[in-house]
């Protein structure tokens, strides 16, 4: 017998196999040249063999490819392999984690409806929803992650979207997603997680009861710092209008940047396991040491929310954040002083990464929003990579010493 891979899909019979083997194979396309590895389709555009055929293509009256802005196969391969991962009826691939958002927001909301916005979130998302949705006339309130009640008390008639880092940048702040999508259920409103520090590898808002998952592909989907890229993934019924977006504005992925992507998704789990492992003997390491003065990771007894840690994720991620002894002085010190890892503001790297959030992902909100958020001038966030925990150590150590 022999195998038929001209109609394109590879996945009809992944139904009930395991992460890996989905991380793997799941949405690949094989053209008839038989390629192996997931094909890179550089094209802007796409030929037809009839003019009756483009018109047909143009109306959306038959599947198939129109234009690399919102068609293009290694996207979709992306897409769907996401969209499986996540256990989502579609993903939709974006041009930054920023542009999910983006898209995400414009997609499902009008002018005169209300968002809640975790008080928690990247210093770029806060200033998306306060500088330009506000904009637009859409109503934007901040609630502190944590506090279910507070969710509570701050709806309005018109709230259309929940939206939430869980575990938060950097303090690794929770909310009880399953909870919350009741809160947000029981008044017509949609809950959307940024699941960007655990990956699907870790946690399955979908399945905790969430509408919507949102990724930064740039952070540890891509895996090794080399591209840009978001992802939003739901039912297929939400993203009819996230598409239209898309479709009508660009913001969309290169299918360059879902080919690396593709290739990061494959190593995932391991990635996530190692970036794990290191992450919570760091974290242990550095809550002994007294020029520390707090460690913020959920993997730690210590944090207020680790028995919900336990019970929502499956672990507790490669983010490790803490509080040094002398405020940004020292901060900026300790930062300094090491040799091996480095100093920039992105994660989800191989090679670990350290940041002072006041002065970079968080420099932008006043000093009023960083205090509210948590974000002190002592705070120091690393992102654990897949280098030695002992060399990582070490290199912390001489962060130690320099206080």
């Amino acid at each position: 017998m022999t195998r038929d891979w001209d109609a394109g899909r590879l996945d009809s019979d992944l139904e009930g196999v395991a992460f890996d083997t989905l991380a793997v194979r799941a949405g690949q396309h094989r053209s008839p040249e038989g390629e192996h590895g997931d094909a890179l389709f550089l094209t802007s555009s796409y030929v037809y063999r009839s003019a009756a055929e483009a018109a047909a293509r143009f109306a959306g009256e038959v599947p198939g490819n129109v234009y690399s802005r919102y068609t293009n196969p290694t996207v979709r391969t992306f897409e769907e392999r996401i969209a499986a991962l996540e256990g989502a009826e579609q993903a939709v691939a974006t041009a930054s984690g920023m542009a999910a958002i983006l898209a995400c927001v414009m997609g499902l909301c009008s002018a005169g409806d209300h968002v809640l916005v975790s008080r928690s979130v990247f210093g770029a998302t806060v200033t998306l929803f306060e500088k330009y949705f506000k904009r637009f006339g859409i109503q934007v309130d901040y609630v502190p992650l944590t506090d279910l009640d507070a969710w509570q008390r701050a709806f309005k008639v018109n709230t259309k979207l929940l939206f939430v880092e869980s575990p938060s940048n950097p303090l690794a702040e929770l909310v009880d997603i399953a909870a919350l999508a009741d809160i947000a259920h029981a008044r017509s409103a949609q809950l959307i997680v940024d699941n960007c520090f655990c990956t699907p590898v870790l946690q399955k808002p979908l399945a905790l009861g969430a509408d919507i998952v949102i990724h930064s592909a740039t952070k540890f989907i891509d895996g090794q710092g080399r591209c840009l890229g978001g992802v939003v993934a739901g039912r297929a019924a939400q993203m009819i209008e996230v598409v239209g977006f898309l479709r009508t504005a660009g913001p969309t992925m290169s299918p360059f940047n879902a080919w690396v992507f593709l290739k990061g998704l494959e190593t995932l789990r391991l990635r996530m396991l190692a970036h794990c492992a290191s992450a919570q003997a760091l974290a242990e390491w550095l809550e002994q040491q007294p020029q520390v003065a707090k460690v913020y990771y959920a993997g730690l007894p210590s944090h207020p929310q680790h028995e919900l840690a336990k019970r929502q994720q499956s672990g507790f991620g490669a983010v490790v954040s803490f509080e040094v002894v002398g405020g940004k002085e020292a901060a900026w010190r300790f930062i300094d002083a090491t040799r091996l890892i480095s100093i920039t503001a992105n994660l989800g790297d191989t090679k670990t990464t350290i940041t002072h959030p006041a002065t970079t992902t968080h420099g932008r909100l006043s000093v009023e929003d960083r205090a509210a958020a948590g974000i002190r001038d002592s705070l120091i966030r690393l992102a654990i990579g897949l280098e030695d925990v002992v060399d990582l150590k070490a290199d912390l150590a001489r962060g130690l010493a320099a206080l």
